[in-house]
This record gives C-alpha cells, sequence and structure tokens, in this order.
C-alpha cells in the first residue's frame, strides 16, 4: 500500500486537524497604498492619465476593497498623479464603504442612470479632460465598450493589463507569506484525504472530506476548488462530469486549493491506492523527471518559455509527445498564482516574459495517457535572488506522495 495512503475514517482525519492560520495577517495599508502609487508610476511610463478598476482582483490588490463583478460598474478610477476614486450604485455606497481598506470618495449613480457618463464626469472633475484611459482587462467587453462611448472623443481606451501586471507580477514579502500558510494547508488537507481512502469510496465523499478539512485548517470557504478523479478519468485534465468509485490499482488524482486573505493554494497529488505496476511507476517517473526540469530551468532573467519547453524536453526523451501531442502534455507547464489561482505571466511557449525575483508558480507538466490514467504533480515555486525556491516540496516517489 502506498505510504500514507488509507487507514484513517473522516472523523478521525478531521480530529487531527486545527486552524493553521494563527499569526498570518492581510495586506496592510500601506501597502495597498504603495501599489497605487506604483501604479501610477507605471502609468507615467506607459503614457496613460488614468486607469479604470473593475470589481475584482485588480481593483482587490490596489485598493484593499474587495467585490465580486457583476453586469453593474462598480470599481475606481487612479489617476496618474495617484489620486483614487470609487464608482458604485447609490444602494451599495454603505457596503462598499465598509469594504474599503484605502478610503476615498465615492461617485454613486442611480439605476435608471449611466455610469459611463458619471464615469467620464469623474474623470474631469479629477482633473482629467482627455487622454488615454487604461482599461482593466478583466473588464467585461459589454462594459469597456460603453465607457469608449461615454468618453469618445475625448479618450482613447487602452489595455492597462501591461501596467497592472508590471505591478503585480512580482510578489511581496507579504504576499509570499499569505501564499506560503495557504499551501501548507493545502498540502496538509491532501493529506489527510489521502488517509480516508478505502475501496468503494467516491469521488463525491472525497471532495466533500477536503471541503471540511480546509475549513477546520482556517480557510472560511472551505476549498476554493476541488477536482478528485480515480482510474481512467484521471487522463483528464479537469476532471469528467461523474463520479467515479475507488477500486485497488486505481490511480488517485486529487486537485485542490483555497483562499487565505485573499490569496490562493493550488496543489496535485497523484498516487495509486493499493501497489502500483509497471506501468504507473514508468509514468509517474517520466511526470516528476519533467517538474523538476522545468524547476532547475526556471532561473533569474530566462523567459518563461523556456521553463515549458525544459519539461517538454525532459518528457519527449522518455517517448511522450511531441508538443502537446499525447500520449503527454497538453497544456502549458504553469501559471502564476496569487490573488488568483491562474494569472499571467505563464510558463508557456508563448510567453517570453524574463523570470523575475518574486515571480510565482505552479509546476504541473501533467502526462495524459487516454484511456488508461493520468498523472499530475503539482507544486509551486517563486523565485528568489538566488534562483527558484519550492513552497512545498513535491513528492518524492509514486510510493511517498508525501514528504513527510
Amino acid at each position: 500500500m502506498t505510504i500514507g495512503v488509507g487507514g484513517s475514517t473522516p472523523a478521525a482525519a478531521l480530529e487531527q486537524l486545527g486552524d493553521r492560520t494563527a499569526g498570518v495577517t492581510p495586506i496592510q495599508t500601506e501597502e495597498h497604498r504603495s501599489r497605487i502609487a506604483a501604479l501610477a508610476s507605471a502609468m507615467q511610463a506607459a503614457g496613460l492619465d488614468a486607469v479604470y478598476l473593475h470589481g475584482g482582483a485588480n481593483l482587490l490588490y490596489f485598493t484593499g476593497t474587495s467585490w465580486y463583478p457583476s453586469e453593474r460598474l462598480v470599481g475606481a478610477l487612479i489617476t496618474a498623479d495617484g489620486q483614487l476614486h470609487y464608482l458604485a450604485p447609490y444602494f451599495e455606497e454603505g457596503t462598499v464603504q465598509q469594504r474599503m481598506t484605502i478610503p476615498g470618495p465615492i461617485a454613486l449613480w442611480h439605476e435608471h442612470e449611466s455610469p459611463y457618463t458619471l464615469l467620464h464626469k469623474t474623470l474631469q472633475a479629477l482633473g482629467v479632460s482627455a487622454g488615454k484611459l487604461g482599461i482593466d482587462p478583466s473588464a467585461p467587453f459589454f462594459l469597456t465598450e460603453s465607457i469608449r462611448a461615454a468618453v469618445a472623443p475625448a479618450f482613447a481606451l487602452v489595455d492597462a493589463g501591461p501596467a497592472i501586471q508590471s505591478c503585480r507580477g512580482c510578489k511581496s514579502a507579504a504576499e509570499l507569506a499569505l501564499m506560503q500558510r495557504a499551501k501548507d494547508m493545502t498540502l496538509e488537507a491532501h493529506q489527510a484525504a489521502a488517509s480516508i481512502l478505502r475501496p468503494g469510496i467516491v469521488t463525491t465523499e472525497v471532495e466533500a472530506f477536503l471541503n471540511d478539512a480546509h475549513r477546520r485548517l482556517g480557510a472560511p470557504g472551505g476549498s476554493s476548488f476541488c477536482i478528485v478523479l480515480f482510474g481512467e478519468a484521471t487522463a483528464f485534465p479537469h476532471g469528467v462530469p461523474h463520479p467515479q468509485t475507488l477500486q485497488d490499482g486505481d490511480m488517485v488524482l486529487i486537485d485542490t486549493g483555497c483562499t487565505l486573505h485573499g490569496y490562493q493554494s493550488d496543489i496535485t497529488r497523484s498516487y495509486v491506492f493499493g501497489e502500483a505496476n509497471a506501468r504507473h511507476r514508468e509514468v509517474w517517473d517520466a511526470e516528476k523527471e519533467a517538474q523538476a526540469a522545468a524547476f532547475d530551468a526556471a532561473q533569474l532573467g530566462v523567459a518563461c518559455s523556456e521553463v515549458d519547453a525544459a519539461a517538454r524536453r525532459s518528457l519527449e526523451a522518455r517517448g511522450f509527445g511531441p508538443g502537446y501531442e499525447l500520449p503527454g502534455l497538453p497544456h502549458r507547464t504553469g501559471h502564476g498564482i496569487g490573488l488568483e489561482i491562474h494569472e499571467g505571466p505563464y510558463l508557456v511557449g508563448s510567453d517570453h516574459t524574463p523570470l523575475a525575483p518574486g515571480m510565482c508558480f505552479s509546476n504541473e507538466p501533467m502526462i495524459c495517457v487516454p484511456g488508461e490514467f493520468g498523472v499530475r504533480l503539482e507544486d509551486h515555486f517563486y523565485m528568489t535572488e538566488d534562483g527558484p525556491r519550492w513552497f512545498t516540496e513535491p513528492s518524492p516517489s509514486i510510493d511517498q506522495p508525501f514528504a513527510n
């Protein structure tokens, strides 16, 4: 039997878990202020006169205001000289004020009024009467086009993504600490889930357990996402629409994470329930080597695309691929992570961003073998002045999926 797999019950496993969030704090006001200043500098360098941040991760990153994006315009304007002004419906004024970390005036609109016209008037009130208006790349198309119509011809709309990414791409020490704790929590949840596996358990039971485990560990929302797959279903990177029942000799793939003060974890483990056969070992070892090759290639100044290429060279040497062909690696080697589970830059052939200190990535060059099984080993690393450093230790072997 694989080490650490089976032998416990859900009740007993949950009993071993406790709140792991002691000593961690959310991002503080001064850091948010420094982020706004950094964005203002990036805007000046890019020739932007103002930026509109839509509700969601970018608004949260710069202002500390958490808001779920919807069809209504709720966001903030930041000018190149660092002024901050929120926009929201009248009926949300109190809620927006309660969620603010960085206080600021709010331009308010009633439901029958145009928030886009109000945005234009707010720019003028801020002393920005014309120029280039950067738009949050997460803003939906209809909203962007409505803003364009309202501010034309005084303003040209441009993508604010590069300016925003220049601030968000490299994480601060406070961000790294939050992600480290979130990942530690998820790895502990993984180990607990492995311990409750038994013949006949259904994937949905494991998903429910992981949600409970994350809550016990201190993630108020439980699992932020959860994929549990057994047997042939593990060859589908993001799962299948039906639950599976565990049998002896099945490959198990569990991919899950949680959120801690807005910051994300995302870890995958693959192992066999029972005894691994020769084919399991062949594919698992190839995956392990590809993950190590990507990590070794991740050096300061190296392009993200080269990290992806290193993983594919390793897999091709083992007879997988080439490229995206199956059996092999059908998706990118990794993604950035922070306030969003998937954010730039990406470890993929088309992203030539040079690696810099503070950048954080998943490393998950999954092998999919249709009709048999799949193996994904996913851990995350961050770039330091001395090169890459793991947040969590990778699986030592197929027989020992957890380092401790």
